[in-house]
């Protein structure tokens, strides 16, 4: 027995610690941050982050753009506009675009890295906000429908490219304690672009070509700001380029660009990352994509993430997004329906700043749960207040009340927590491959939901489709609860472990002091 458990007590191969022993004398030293953790390590981070998500901003601003322009393209005395079918393909086909999008990364993300994916994907917003700035230069007017159709296929593409690169940059450049709040910057640029579009809408109200002008300057700001990002040093170790993978972690863990110490930890840390970068390597190099996928680290996750994204769709978390305005209008909100998807847009940024804390507090299950249950809440109140128009109905604040809370439970999991697992529970070898699988379906679905439903709406009721979106929240809360794993403090590796064994056999917990570094694994009790 005693053989055994200091046989489990070995740490995993793919991690060798170092043991350096010095002067531990002082108390202070217990008190000093990992290298990673250090103020310039975390703004270094943190700056790169933002670099990259101010895209994803963008990707925002496409998402919730028919919310602001439809009033305009339905308005018969304008010289062009829309009648309900076209408009309900302007609003939904950048959605059939997205799955391209989820494709298109899952080739991209792997092959040419994290910052030109990033890039890439820039330069195809930036081609889609281009052709609808021109598409008023036509004079027939189906040219000028087709090229908006065309534009929003490129923003679509852009949608779901965005959904994982970034994520996984920050990810792969963070330690465990602040890759939370790192991967969360992907959901407040998306919060962003949403509310940006919003308060465009709201003083824009009749120039949806100066909208369209604004929104395409911004995108090629974008696309410049990633130019400074350094490449994710994993994703360079699997390339075999180790001096620029030196440079850029060099760069992320707050250490001068000269070498002019020897760190231990940082050397520590480089050696674990190339021997993870070779194992990955060479189990890539021995089998397919298709061979791959058959593993259960892989299809375990991509099953998961695929059923999650699955009901953050069909829940109704991008119908309120896109058709805010005209679900406020279904609603009986008696203000400025503008107005509310303003006040949507930013109880959703405000709830989003706070969410990176109440993952790390909560756990990321226990916010899907209460998120999905909330969301379902607010739907049935929203139908109990056109089921009984006597009572519920005469509560006129009800329905801003209950849309805005239904975006605040939404923002603490359902709409949020897709995104921010993406880019944890795939092992490095397959992230980009299999993240894009999972994107391609979520999207599929998304695509359908927004299609559907003027149709839904009007086959239902406006009533008996919010309590359908009731039902579906609440068996999201029961997919969660049971098959939603939590990786709240996981390393990567661990959360590959946990699919390959079914369980977190091992934590590892490493404490590093000024002049000591240990490494200690701990059976999990």
């Amino acid at each position: 027995m005693k053989g055994q458990q200091e046989e489990q007590l070995v740490p995993p191969p793919a991690y060798k610690p170092t043991v350096v022993a010095k002067d531990t004398t002082k108390d202070s030293h217990a008190k000093e941050k990992p290298l990673g953790e250090g103020r310039l390590a975390v703004l270094r981070q943190e700056l790169m982050v933002f670099l990259g998500n101010s895209g994803v901003l963008g990707s925002g601003m496409v998402v919730s753009m028919p919310a602001v322009t439809l009033n305009q393209l339905h308005d018969e005395t304008q010289p062009f506009w829309l009648n309900k079918d076209e408009s309900s393909w302007f609003a939904s086909i950048q959605n059939m675009a997205c799955p391209l999008g989820g494709l298109l990364v899952s080739y991209f993300l792997d092959r040419i890295g994290r910052k030109h994916t990033i890039l890439l994907t820039n330069l195809i917003g930036l081609i889609g906000w281009i052709l609808l700035v021109t598409s008023f230069m036509h004079s027939d007017r189906d040219m000028i429908y087709y090229q908006m159709l065309l534009g929003r296929c490129f923003g679509g593409i852009m949608i779901g490219m965005f959904v994982s690169p970034v994520g996984v940059y920050s990810a792969e450049i963070s330690l465990p304690k602040i890759r939370g709040r790192l991967i969360l910057g992907t959901s407040l640029g998306l919060a962003s672009g949403i509310l940006l579009m919003y308060c465009l809408g709201y003083f824009i109200r009749h120039n949806i070509q100066l909208i369209f002008g604004i929104s395409c300057c911004y995108q090629l700001a974008a696309t410049l700001l990633v130019f400074p990002m350094p490449e994710s040093p994993s994703w360079l170790l699997t390339r075999g380029k180790e001096e620029r993978a030196r440079k850029s972690l060099r760069y992320f863990r707050g250490l001068p660009k000269k070498e002019v110490d020897y760190v231990p930890e940082f050397e520590a840390e480089l050696a674990h990352m190339k021997e993870l970068a070779d194992a990955s390597n060479t189990t890539a190099a021995g089998e397919s994509l298709s061979q791959m996928i058959h593993r259960p680290e892989v299809y375990k996750p991509v099953l998961m993430m695929t059923t999650f994204f699955g009901f953050q769709q069909a829940c109704g978390v991008v119908v309120i997004i896109v058709y805010a305005v005209q679900i406020a209008q279904q609603a009986g909100v008696t203000i400025d329906p503008v107005l509310v998807a303003v006040m949507l847009g930013v109880a959703r940024i405000i709830t989003t700043l706070f969410m990176s804390g109440i993952f790390e507090k909560w756990g990321r299950k226990p916010s899907g749960i209460f998120s999905a249950t909330g969301m379902g809440a607010c739907m049935l109140l929203l139908a109990g207040g056109n089921w009984f128009p006597d009572t519920l109905g005469t509560l006129h604040w009800l329905p801003v009340a209950c849309i805005v809370a239904h975006i605040v439970f939404s923002t603490m999991g359902m709409l949020t927590l897709p995104f921010f697992m993406i880019s944890e529970v795939f092992p490095q070898r397959a992230r980009g491959s299999a993240s894009g699988i999972a994107i391609f379906f979520g999207m599929i679905l998304a695509f359908i939901m927004l299609k559907i439903y003027p149709n839904m709406e009007a086959a239902l009721g406006t009533a008996n489709l919010f309590a359908f979106y009731a039902g579906i929240s609440f068996l999201a809360a029961a997919f969660i609860g049971v098959f939603v794993p939590e990786t709240r403090g996981r390393t990567l590796e661990e959360l590959e472990e946990r699919w390959q064994t079914g369980k977190f056999s091992r934590r590892l917990t490493i404490v590093n002091l000024k002049d000591v570094e240990l490494h200690e694994v701990f059976l999990k009790k």
